[in-house]
């Protein structure tokens, strides 16, 4: 590590030594930062004058009031002195400003990414940087998988969950969980599926993204399967099956009847994994604090644990969890080359530095995608987990393809077709031709 810093920590010695010599006014020559995070613009200030002190390149930066980001944005782009660095929200984002996106193909910030397939793409060139990601999966209490693994009469020939590599071994291992219960001091596998209103996103979102994955990952004329989805005008549901498998064993094995889930809501499904109710819940890197802040949690931060989301598709075993963002860098092309070389120059800094990378770790708290992370110490037990997925060559991550989801009348439709399913309201078969219907209308408007 200590290497990579310094070898990277030269390169950007040199670059910044060859941009400062270059001579021009400030209003010309500074980076002009607008950020899109307010809860962050007092840590951005002080990266801003730490690389000021240390190259002397000044950093303005400037932060939009609370959703006004895009209207901004498009107030400031309009300006002489316009933004040199700024933030979209991948492939949607880039569709609108477009004509101010950077090729950053050829930049270290694009090449030192652990998943270049989450950048934004658009023919050979590459227009967004990801800057923060998050990861999410099926998150499980070692502690309680490893007194079931130690039963005398289990029915799994794996050892661990690491030896899980399917849906038809995770299946087993669930239903017989279920069946020594008591023996394992749980009311059920699974946390409740949270079906209640304004709760379903775990499932219409985050669990759909798996087979809308690798639906749109066939459709091989698009450079991503994201981009794949976008153009979608209608969908084939190609996985529904596999979809169910894995929503049937949430809903069957878990602390509540599946017909009480309308009153349930994420808040209730972190509190029965945190209270030790169950072994496991669908959540992601962000549920640490959802988790050890609740009121009598018995869950320790080395028990917590994060596997995929195994669904019984093809080719599964080397399935990762779902990594991706909606966090997005661009570099305006409409400033001269000296501005945004020196913009560049700023964001590798902070990304590859050892003194950047201390403030992107503890004090913005991202995810960075970047391999100067590798190494990287987290306090959060599923952001550390996420890190290290990231890291891991040997699994296919599955990149968030849900950002081409066409809005939320899609997903709420889409829930509301699960809610009645479980309350047996309506068969399997219903609930997917009504989610493709509503995709090809929504798509339609």
């Amino acid at each position: 590590m200590r290497k990579k810093l310094i070898a990277l920590g030269l390169t950007f010695v040199m670059a910044t030594g060859l941009l400062t010599g270059c001579g021009g006014g400030e209003s010309k020559s500074e980076v002009y930062f607008l950020n899109f995070k307010p809860e962050v613009t007092d840590v951005y200030k002080d990266i801003a004058n730490t690389y000021e002190k240390e190259t002397g390149v000044k950093v303005k930066v400037v932060t939009a009031a609370s959703g006004e980001y895009e209207s901004t944005l498009k107030a400031e782009l309009a300006k002489t002195d316009a933004p040199t660095i700024f933030q979209i929200n991948g492939p949607v984002g880039y569709e609108t400003w477009k004509d101010y996106c950077l090729d950053l193909i050829s930049t270290n910030l694009y090449s030192q990414l652990t998943m270049p397939e989450l950048a934004v793409n658009s023919g050979a060139g590459v227009y967004g940087v990801p800057y923060a990601v998050e990861g999410y999966g099926i998150i499980y209490n070692k502690k309680i998988t490893d007194q079931y693994f130690a039963l005398p009469d289990k029915k799994s020939e794996c050892k661990s969950m690491k030896d899980v590599k399917g849906f038809e071994q995770f299946r087993v291992i669930v239903e017989d969980m279920t069946e020594h219960a008591n023996e394992l001091g749980i009311e059920g596998v699974f946390a409740s599926t949270s079906l209640a209103a304004g709760q379903q996103w775990r499932w219409q979102t985050h669990l759909a993204n798996v087979p809308f994955y690798y639906e749109f990952a066939k459709k091989t004329d698009y450079s991503t399967p994201l981009l794949a989805g976008l153009a979608s005008n209608e969908i084939e549901f190609t996985y529904s099956d596999q979809f169910r498998n894995i929503f049937d064993l949430y809903i069957n094995n878990s602390v509540s009847n599946p017909k009480l889930l309308s009153s349930k809501s994420v808040e209730d499904s972190m509190a029965e994994f945190a209270l030790g109710k169950c072994a496991m819940v669908q959540n992601g890197s962000w549920a640490w604090d959802q988790i050890k802040d609740v009121d009598g949690n018995v869950v320790k931060a080395k028990n917590v644990k994060f596997m995929p989301i195994f669904t019984g598709i093809s080719g599964e075993q080397n399935q990762g969890i779902c990594i991706g963002t909606e966090n997005y860098f661009a570099i305006n092309s409409q400033v001269d080359s000296e501005q945004q070389e020196k913009s560049i120059a700023f964001l590798e800094w902070l990304f590859s530095s050892e003194e950047g990378i201390k403030y992107v770790k503890d004090d913005l708290g991202f995810i960075a995608p970047f391999k100067s992370f590798e190494d990287v110490d987290y306090d959060n037990p599923l952001v550390s987990q996420t890190n290290d997925w990231m890291q891991n060559e040997k699994v296919n991550n599955l990149p968030w393809v849900f950002a081409s989801f066409p809005d939320t009348v899609f997903k709420d439709e889409f829930g509301q077709a699960l809610l009645d399913y479980t309350q047996d309201n309506a068969g399997w078969n219903q609930v997917v031709e009504r989610v493709k219907e509503s995709w090809k209308t929504e798509k339609a408007k």
